[in-house]
């Protein structure tokens, strides 16, 4: 009775450790850099994985350049945006913000950037990556 209570309990700390190594991204907007760069230095920094499985738009791409490629891969839905960054203007327009644009750039990996820059360059235009050319260059969920 003692020991399948320890291997109950040992499984559910096994399926406990392995569902929470798995992140999945499947609707993100993006929205404000800081929050997203933190949230991915914190993702980095636990060794969790990362499964992009729907729409990664904005300041959701960081993840490309803040975590070991090993540890993210997108899944045939997966669909990523890359533009410009803004920040609201008087009226609640958008106006372009040359800092957070760079900033951006240098988290990107090389890649992405020679795919951003040949496709347009970070706009206020949205750039979609997705299918055969997203798997290219970010690794296939198994």
């Amino acid at each position: 009775m003692r020991s399948s209570i320890l291997i109950g309990a040992a499984c559910a700390a096994l399926s406990a450790t392995c569902a929470s190594a798995d992140i999945r991204i499947t609707n993100d907007p993006g929205g404000i850099i800081d929050q997203h760069v933190q949230r991915f230095a914190g993702l980095r920094d636990s060794g969790e994985r990362v499964i992009i499985d729907g729409r990664c738009m904005s300041s959701c791409t960081l993840v490309l350049g803040m975590l070991p490629p090993d540890r993210v891969c997108v899944t045939r839905r997966a669909v990523l945006g890359f533009h410009a960054a803004w920040v609201p203007g008087a009226n609640g327009q958008p106006i372009r913000s040359e800092s957070g644009t760079s900033a951006m750039w240098s988290i990107y990996p090389a890649h992405i950037r020679r795919w951003i820059a040949n496709n347009g360059g970070l706009t206020p235009k949205m750039l979609m990556l997705r299918g055969s050319e997203l798997t290219s260059m970010v690794r296939t969920c198994r």
